[in-house]
């Protein structure tokens, strides 16, 4: 993925329900500094000239780290997410990073069954907290 697909990859999370997008982290300015700090390990999946999957992954060095992995809904159950999160580990690993992470809404029943069959595993001893430092809107899809 590179900023060039920004508008397409946009659109493409907000035609999928229940993305937990953000004003900030989400926006042009945003994925552009994602990219800059992660340029090997996100991913678009095409067909023709149409984004109809994406991945976001990073790393700070030690963990890996899943976001927004997203494929449009006429093209689902074609194998274009597990082959997205294949090529994202596959980055990762090949820079070093020995485990990966991601959070997934409770609610998003489809998307906890899909991560269970690639192989993620839920974690009941840990408790996920965050801190907002800007004022961040939530966009709801």
């Amino acid at each position: 993925m590179t900023l060039d697909d920004y508008e397409a990859v946009y659109r493409l999370w907000l035609s999928c329900k229940g993305m937990g997008l953000n004003n900030l982290d989400d926006s042009r300015e945003g994925i552009g500094r994602f990219l800059d700090r992660n340029p090997q390990t996100c991913y678009v999946a095409t067909t023709g000239s149409d984004i109809v999957g994406v991945i976001i992954a990073g790393h700070d060095g030690r963990r890996g780290y899943i976001y927004h992995t997203a494929v449009s809904p006429e093209h689902r159950r074609a194998g274009i997410a597990g082959q997205l999160v294949q090529r994202a580990l596959a980055a990762l690993a090949a820079l070093g990073i020995h485990k990966v992470a991601l959070v997934v809404f409770d609610r998003n029943q489809g998307g906890n069954a899909f991560w269970e069959g690639q192989g993620f595993t839920s974690r009941g001893d840990l408790v996920y907290r965050n801190k907002a430092l800007s004022d961040i809107k939530r966009i709801d899809t």
